[in-house]
């Protein structure tokens, strides 16, 4: 049986679907990865991670999967300075993604996934499942793809370093170009249990983090398919839970 796509569904077939499905929503980004890693890394990873979840389980599930088109932009307007990026501020994206749920429960869907694969949209997307859930009565699950990663010794997400860079090459090699050497990245202030933000920390790391260079497609096929898992067996709980 065929994955469901909403975007190559009718009105029909979503009409009987939505009622008892759960809708997965990849939130992304279109911004900076540093010199070397494509612009629309976040959304074209969470729009794989998210097919290939669905894909390895949905025969399975208990409720219908549908799986609905990637959003694009997120939330980065600390990327604008080193250019390359489309932003949303994070009051236009929470209104997206609540117009998004108001959508689905105008459709008859009950079920939302909000699959995010952008650090900045982290917050966003966690008051707009509690704000849909209460506004439109749609049950709402919040999941940052990485947090799935099995090895927590890995510099997970990063930013265009290490883990994305070979999650991408084992997309398609073409979306990283020659990474330079890095041995000794630079780090901004750590404060044990706070997460800071400033603007000079991005401008010190040059828009990057840690070792890009390390990456190679093999390796990024293996933690793909681990993420891709993880998120396949969440999806099975959701499916019984909601």
């Amino acid at each position: 049986m065929t994955l469901t796509k909403w975007h190559h569904s009718n009105r029909t077939q979503l009409a009987w679907l939505l009622p008892e499905a759960i809708v997965v929503l990849p939130v992304g980004a279109t911004e900076q990865h540093g010199p070397h890693l494509a612009t629309g890394t976040d959304w074209i990873l969470a729009e794989a991670v998210a097919a290939e979840a669905a894909g390895l389980v949905h025969e399975r599930s208990a409720r219908p999967i549908v799986l609905a088109p990637a959003i694009p932009f997120g939330a980065s307007d600390h990327h604008l300075p080193f250019g390359g990026t489309l932003s949303l501020s994070p009051e236009t994206l929470l209104a997206v993604l609540l117009d998004v749920a108001r959508s689905l429960n105008a459709d008859g869907g009950r079920r939302l996934v909000l699959l995010n694969g952008h650090g900045g949209n982290i917050g966003v997307c966690h008051a707009a499942a509690a704000a849909a859930s209460t506004r439109y009565g749609v049950k709402v699950a919040h999941v940052d793809y990485w947090q799935l990663m099995p090895d927590a010794a890995l510099p997970v997400p990063g930013h265009a370093g290490q883990f994305e860079t070979a999650l991408m090459l084992a997309q398609d090699e073409a979306f990283a170009a020659e990474r330079k050497e890095r041995p000794d990245p630079p780090t901004g202030p750590v404060v044990d249990d706070v997460t800071l933000h400033t603007a000079e920390s991005w401008q010190r790391i040059d828009g990057y983090t840690d070792r890009p260079e390390l990456a190679d497609p093999a390796t990024g096929r293996k933690w793909f398919d681990q993420v891709a898992a993880a998120l396949g067996d969440r999806l099975l709980e959701l499916a019984e839970v909601l």
